[in-house]
């Protein structure tokens, strides 16, 4: 299953500067933001944004299994992005990672919204990130 999305969109060029960035040239917020809200109307409930070094995820559960879909830009650009799908672990030394069968829901609403969204084009799926 894919589980890695890459797309070009204008839609999510950072309103803040660099300073209010979490790392120089690393975006991702506004992009998280309109994810979980469009997931939502998806019926797809995720958890508010939170931000990393690499960018940002939200969190998706499910039964007992926790997703994060992660959210950033590639190469400090403004305008590419990458979206992929985080499997967490149940135990210790990450073990027992979440199966991914149990997020399909998840890709599934991503994989519409992307699609539907005229403002973002070269989407393109893969296996894993790269």
């Amino acid at each position: 299953m894919d589980t890695c999305v890459e797309f070009e969109s204008r839609l999510f060029t950072p309103f803040l500067s660099e300073e209010g960035q979490v790392n120089p040239q690393v975006y991702g917020a506004e992009l998280a933001w309109w994810l979980s809200r469009e997931l939502a109307q998806e019926g797809v409930e995720t958890s508010y944004p939170t931000s990393e070094d690499w960018g940002w995820f939200i969190e998706y559960l499910v039964a007992d299994n926790e997703y994060w879909l992660c959210c950033s830009n590639q190469d400090g650009s403004p305008t590419t992005w990458r979206v992929y799908l985080d499997c967490k672990a149940k135990g210790l030394f990450g073990r027992n990672k979440a199966p991914v069968a149990s997020a399909t829901p998840l890709l599934h609403a991503l994989n519409q919204v992307l699609a539907r969204c005229e403002g973002i084009s070269n989407i393109q799926w893969r296996k894993d990130v790269v």
